[in-house]
């Protein structure tokens, strides 16, 4: 608990060093490409018409999901994990990549996945932005339920904070993790409701859907965009998605705690 509490305290001593290396990682990453920032929203433009062409055209031959254009239930779980995939692999690594320059400065190295998490929130908040724009384009108005988005978006940073904690630390120690981790994401892009519809499932292939996290948070985003259920409304699952995220935090303050001073040995 006492390592939890205190790894968050630093990220919130050091939010305005966080957002500042963030801006200037987000410049420095595209500052060679003559289409510069336009790069973060080119490649997950064409990966949903991919999608859209394979699964939607190809597979459903272009039938809705309920009252919804297959495109737009797509897109809407498509956006969170195009955050939530490359913050997850990119911030597993940040502190192996960066570990040996911030050790010699005065700053917690805990801060290093944060850094990552709001770089990547940039093409996000944009992207979501667009999302709202197609929504009003289609007069798809997800009404009242709009207002749980910050609980759902809490939810995601919570989320991400704790595994890129954990997952940066064993990353540093165990380099083989980091291979394997982008393995597995690849993996969990397919076992996520993001190309299926939960309805057309069994009750079992429903209930080993939702043993993975990210089903949570992607049905959160469809429920709030599309308007059709509270995120309390399945209470039991909710406390199972809390539960798993404090764990993870908990478990990732206390190895990150202890091993920090000799993440450099490991370099």
């Amino acid at each position: 608990m006492n390592f939890a509490l205190q790894v968050i305290k630093e990220q919130f001593s050091n939010r305005h060093l966080i957002l500042r290396l963030a801006s200037y990682d987000i410049k420095s990453n595209y500052q060679m490409h003559y289409l510069g920032l336009l790069w973060q929203f080119l490649n997950p433009i064409s990966q949903v018409f991919v999608y859209w062409l394979v699964f939607g055209i190809g597979i459903r031959g272009g039938d809705p999901i309920g009252d919804v254009p297959f495109f737009i239930w797509l897109v809407i779980g498509l956006i969170p994990w195009f955050f939530i995939a490359p913050t997850i692999v990119q911030g597993s690594n940040s502190v192996y990549a960066k570990v040996n320059m911030v050790s010699k400065m005065k700053f917690p190295v805990s801060v290093l996945p944060t850094i990552t998490i709001f770089k990547n929130s940039f093409s996000f908040f944009i992207m979501l932005f667009v999302l709202i724009l197609i929504l009003l384009m289609n007069k798809l108005n997800p009404g009242i339920f709009l207002i749980q988005l910050p609980y759902y978006l809490f939810s995601m940073y919570a989320f991400l904070f704790s595994v890129t904690l954990l997952f940066s630390t064993i990353s540093t120690v165990i380099r083989d993790f980091q291979v394997a981790l982008q393995s597995v994401m690849r993996m969990l892009f397919f076992l996520s409701p993001i190309l299926w519809d939960l309805a057309d499932m069994s009750h079992l292939l429903q209930a080993l859907f939702k043993l993975n996290p990210f089903t949570y948070l992607i049905l959160g985003f469809r429920n709030t965009f599309i308007g059709n259920q509270w995120f309390f409304y399945d209470l039991t699952y909710t406390i199972y998605f809390w539960s798993i995220t404090i764990f993870i935090l908990f478990l990732g303050a206390f190895l990150h705690m202890k091993l920090r001073r000799k993440f450099v040995d490991y370099l």
